[in-house]
């Protein structure tokens, strides 16, 4: 997936970055079965696949940001750059006018830098989390001809505080139809969060760990094998009729999201 350079430049200069803790230390995982890297032979290896992770809490012990944080570690021991976004002063969307709030911009340089991304949402009222809600509320499907998220491959997981539950998930994987992101098969979720990890917010051996195991592992497969055709993948018949009809200069970037009249036969 070829981005324009300022794109890249602009996520050089991200702030709003969590660092991550531990970041080569992965006592859970049992090293003797995890494939690396895991995309071999499905696509050039050119560069480390460039992941942006987000999560939907701000809680200090927050453990869908700590699942996060294991799946960053995950992304590192299999040959990826994972980034995490920080999201503890981005304001509601429509908030600021004209969305112009350098947490705003900072999180959107890093989804066009982003090939792969992981969602992470505590599942609230049997939905994701408003703090989830409005990170991917500030991801329009295009800025300026660019779209940040289109062509992206996606892995969703969610935690939660009782019993095992995919509504969370559910959501997730919706809206990532709707931004054009490729959705993995796989997904995880963690069922009473406050038991899978330990006094350091580190993740216990478990199904629940071996699972966000896969769900990176796969992640990684697919950015590697999808990321050198995105252009081709996501190349419509409609826009290019668009683009032949418009004035020369004309910013087409609209023309994708405009609702479209059923016609009757």
């Amino acid at each position: 997936m070829k981005e324009p350079a300022v794109a890249v430049d602009a996520a050089d200069r991200i702030t709003r970055l969590r660092p991550l803790p531990d970041p080569d230390r992965l006592p859970a995982l049992d090293r003797r079965h995890a494939s690396v890297p895991p995309g071999t032979g499905l696509g050039p290896l050119s560069h480390p696949p460039r992941i942006l992770l987000l999560y939907g809490s701000l809680r200090e012990r927050s453990y869908s940001r700590l699942v996060v944080e294991e799946a960053a570690r995950l992304v590192r021991f299999f040959g990826g750059e994972p980034r995490i976004f920080d999201p503890s002063d981005l304001p509601l969307p429509g908030q600021i006018p004209g969305d112009d709030h350098p947490a705003v911009a900072e999180l959107r340089a890093l989804s066009i830098w982003s090939e792969g991304q992981i969602w992470c949402s505590p599942e609230r009222h049997g939905q994701i989390t408003g703090v989830m809600k409005t990170q991917i509320d500030h991801l329009p499907l295009s800025i300026g001809g660019i779209r940040p998220t289109q062509g992206r491959t996606l892995a969703v997981m969610q935690v939660s505080g009782g019993s095992q539950s995919f509504n969370a998930v559910n959501t997730l994987r919706l809206l990532g139809r709707w931004m054009r992101m490729l959705t993995m098969p796989n997904q995880s979720s963690v069922a009473k969060a406050y038991d899978a990890f330990d006094a350091d917010g580190r993740m216990r051996p478990s199904a629940y760990y071996e699972r966000i195991v896969d769900v990176v592992e796969e992640l990684m497969r697919f950015t590697v094998l999808t990321r050198p055709h995105v252009a081709t993948l996501t190349d419509r018949y409609s826009e290019r009729v668009a683009a032949d009809r418009a004035p020369t200069g004309q910013d087409l970037s609209a023309i994708a999201i405009a609702p479209q009249r059923a016609t009757g036969r």
